[in-house]
């Protein structure tokens, strides 16, 4: 099984390329990004997580499950929700587990892409799905929750990780 990898790992900052072979090594791929995810409870997994530098990521959340290759977001409605947020890479180094804290994400977004076999997807989304996406796309880019969090929490959590 892939391993996860964790903040400070330079995966995780470094901006994700596209996928340009779709074989059946990005099927396998994708096959092994849900059963990490699966493994540790997690409801969206992206390439640099497992250390894979590819623009994709799977999810299974809010009874919506899927992968989206090379995706493109777009803010459909601005308005900031607020909610707790962990991820898999920013896990507590005593317990393993995710680190939660407040994090606000758009409200609705629109994700474009494709599938393993280069099916065009488009998927309109609100609530917890609309923030899984919001938050793979941050991996994709390099970026993590924290980069979302006042400096002062950010260290807090920088801390605990």
């Amino acid at each position: 099984m892939r391993e996860i990898r964790s903040i400070g790992d330079p995966v995780l900052r470094t901006p994700a390329e596209p996928v340009e072979a779709f074989d059946r090594e990005l099927r396998k791929l994708i096959d092994d990004m849900f059963q990490a995810m699966y493994a540790v409870d997690g409801v969206g997994l992206a390439g640099p997580q497992i250390g894979v530098s590819r623009r994709l990521f799977v999810y299974d959340i809010s009874g919506r499950k899927g992968h989206l290759i090379n995706p493109v977001l777009t803010v459909d409605d601005p308005a900031e929700v607020l909610d707790e947020e962990g991820c898999l890479s920013v896990p507590d180094r005593r317990t393993g587990s995710p680190i939660y804290a407040p994090v606000a994400r758009a409200a609705g977004v629109t994700v474009e892409g494709v599938d393993r076999l280069e099916r065009p997807v488009r998927i309109t989304a609100r609530g917890s799905l609309a923030r899984c996406f919001q938050h793979e796309t941050d991996h994709l880019d390099g970026k993590l929750y924290v980069d979302r969090l006042p400096k002062n929490e950010a260290r807090k959590i920088m801390q605990k990780a």
